[in-house]
């Protein structure tokens, strides 16, 4: 039973859209305070496509290796596996993601914002890459 990639699909979809506009020529015409808060709004799309990424890489491997393989491992593994069933290329990247997730959950100031926005492309690169993988070993 092949998995279901539309939450996946929708979340990097959402982060797209919203990071296509924060890049957008539109932007030069809002206040600080108002690029601040589309600066808020993709990271919250950030999160959730995180989010939606490593569940889909863990329920992708329970389902082919095994729950014994996956069940309690440390994120850090998680990649490390997903990296070796070729799912993910770069699994230092994805250290950097969730730390980059981490800092959003646990504090939410000016410079940590800025700096987890500039770690945002890549991550969605990395993320239709995942989705890529996925929809292909998807059976």
């Amino acid at each position: 039973m092949p998995l279901d990639l539309s939450a996946l699909r929708a979340a990097i979809a959402a982060l797209d859209e919203a990071l296509t506009f924060a890049h957008s020529p539109l932007m030069a015409q809002f206040t600080a305070a108002q690029c601040q808060t589309v600066q808020a709004g993709v990271i919250q799309c950030f999160e959730c496509a995180y989010e939606q990424a490593w569940k889909m890489m863990k329920r992708w491997l329970e389902y082919n290796l095994g729950s014994v393989y996956v069940d309690g491992v440390t994120r850090r593994t998680l990649f490390r596996l997903a990296a070796e069933q070729q799912l993910i290329d770069d699994v230092t990247a994805w250290f950097g993601y969730h730390a980059a997730r981490n800092q959003t959950t646990h504090t939410y100031a000016l410079q940590t914002a800025t700096e987890v926005f500039q770690v945002i492309p890549a991550f969605l690169e990395d993320a239709r890459g995942l989705l890529h993988q996925l929809q292909q070993k998807n059976d």
